[in-house]
């Protein structure tokens, strides 16, 4: 699949139909485990800052564009005809790949993380949406510091499910570490970082409108409602970005 670098991450230039037919593909014949991102700005420049975050994302995969302003700059180095028309919102990839899914029983899901009431609520709700998707197992693991042998009893969970789509929900940028980390020994399948989408599907979180979703202001509805958990979170990463697109694009025309 064709990627385009965005302040050094490699992002696909794909759209959703794209992005779940390369997810399906390995899942039904993968050895190994893959991972799959999907980005947003906070995602991009933390992985440019940050060496060993660079370095963990240099281990997956699938990188999809899930913010507007990674869209824009994929864009901008793509012909007209060959431009993104929309972006592959990691909570939307999640819903399209468990449709795609549905009635498929070699296809099989796992979700990682979060909390157990989720979970439950995450069952149900996929359960009535989707009628036949197979989800083979969930697990809420220990909040904080996980105990020896966590990491076992996870890979023997998903291993003795049979899933081959495991959905991991740790949060970022935990999640990618992990995923990053012990993708040599994780049990074959598609592992997705997959950061708020537990939340959001199980009506915990309310999402963005979509006008603001498509102007690029999801980080502005999430802000106003998360004022404190978000505020310099989004406030860095926005920035950094906007500095390292500056200085790459000064150095291109030098």
């Amino acid at each position: 699949m064709r990627t385009c670098s965005v302040i050094g991450l490699p992002l696909a230039c794909t759209d959703y139909a794209g992005a779940v037919a390369w997810v399906l593909g390995r899942a039904a014949t993968t050895e190994a485990a893959c991972a799959v991102e999907a980005a947003n700005t906070h995602v991009a420049a933390l992985a440019r800052s940050d060496a060993s975050f660079g370095e963990a994302m240099s281990r997956f995969d699938l990188i999809v564009p899930d913010g507007m302003p990674l869209v824009w700059s994929v864009n901008a180095r793509l012909p007209e005809q060959e431009r993104l028309k929309d972006r592959v919102y990691g909570p939307t990839l999640m819903l399209e790949t468990l449709k795609a899914t549905a009635g498929r029983p070699e296809f099989r899901h796992f979700l990682l993380g979060g909390k157990e009431s989720t979970l439950i609520k995450l069952e149900s709700v996929f359960a009535e949406r989707f009628p036949g998707v197979s989800i083979a197992g969930t697990y809420s693991p220990p909040f904080g510091e996980w105990p020896d042998g966590e990491f076992e009893r996870i890979c023997a969970l998903i291993r003795d499910s049979g899933a081959n789509l495991i959905w991991v929900g740790l949060g970022c940028p935990k999640q990618e570490r992990w995923i990053a980390r012990h993708k040599d020994q994780l049990p074959a399948g598609v592992y997705f970082g997959i950061g708020a989408a537990f939340a959001f599907h199980a009506g915990e979180v309310s999402q963005a409108p979509a006008i603001l979703q498509k102007l690029g202001l999801e980080w502005a509805y999430r802000i106003a409602a998360e004022p404190r958990r978000l505020f310099r979170r989004y406030f860095t990463y926005n920035s950094l970005f906007v500095w390292y697109t500056l200085r790459d694009l000064i150095g291109r025309g030098a």
